[in-house]
C-alpha cells in the first residue's frame, strides 16, 4: 500500500537514462531505515542483501543494483513538496477513530534534526515540526520551521493545512498564544 503513495511523488529527473525508478528508491530507503540503516551506504548494503528477493517480488527489471551514490543523487533530488504531499495523503488512509472515546488527539512537537547543521556554510540545523496521531501512533504530517523564525508561526501553519474537526490538539506551553487558537477554531469550521 505505501508503495501505491510512493509512486505519486514527482520525479523530476529527465527521463534520458533513468535506470533506477525513483519510486523503488524512496521505497527501498523507507524499508532499509525502518532496519536500522542510518545513512546511503547503509541502504545500499540493504538492496545489495535482499536484491533477488526484491526482483523477485516487485518484478523489477533492474540488471544490478543502485551504487549509493546514486542513491544519494536520487534521494536529494526528490521534490520535497511532492514527498511531503504523498506522505500525507499515506497517513489519512492510515487514520482510524478511536472507538473508545471517538475523539482523536493530535500532538504536535518540533525536534532539531540530529546531523543537519552545515558549519562549513554557515547553515544551522534543520528543525521540522511533525503533528502525531496519538492513540494510533500516526505521524500525519511534518511542517519544516524557517531559519529565521520559531515554532509558533510553523504550528500555525500545520494546523491550518491539517483542517481537522472534532481533535483535541496538544502542543507545548509556548504555543499558547491567540492566533494559535484562532487556527485551531478556523480548522473546526472548514468542516
Amino acid at each position: 500500500m505505501l508503495l501505491k503513495f510512493v509512486k505519486k511523488v514527482e520525479d523530476t529527473r529527465r527521463k534520458q537514462g533513468q535506470r533506477f525508478q525513483l519510486h523503488y528508491i524512496i521505497f527501498f530507503s523507507i524499508l532499509a531505515i525502518l532496519c536500522g540503516a542510518e545513512g546511503y551506504r547503509d541502504i545500499e548494503r540493504f538492496i545489495e542483501v535482499h536484491f533477488e528477493k526484491l526482483k523477485r517480488k516487485l518484478k523489477l527489471k533492474w540488471r544490478t543494483r543502485p551504487a549509493y551514490t546514486t542513491i544519494r543523487n536520487i534521494i536529494q533530488g526528490i521534490n520535497k513538496d511532492s514527498l511531503e504531499k504523498a506522505f500525507r495523503e499515506y497517513s489519512e488512509c492510515l487514520e482510524t477513530l478511536d472507538n473508545s472515546t471517538g475523539l482523536k488527539c493530535i500532538a504536535i512537537d518540533g525536534k532539531t534534526l540530529r546531523g543537519s547543521f552545515d558549519n562549513f556554510n554557515d547553515k544551522k540545523a534543520l528543525h521540522v515540526l511533525s503533528a502525531f496521531l496519538s492513540h494510533e501512533k500516526l505521524i500525519l504530517a511534518h511542517q519544516e520551521v524557517e531559519s529565521k523564525s520559531n515554532e509558533i508561526p510553523a504550528a500555525q501553519e500545520l494546523i491550518k493545512e491539517l483542517g481537522v474537526e472534532g481533535v483535541i490538539f496538544t502542543l507545548d506551553a509556548m504555543h499558547c498564544q491567540i492566533n494559535t487558537f484562532r487556527e485551531i477554531k478556523k480548522g473546526a469550521m472548514m468542516r
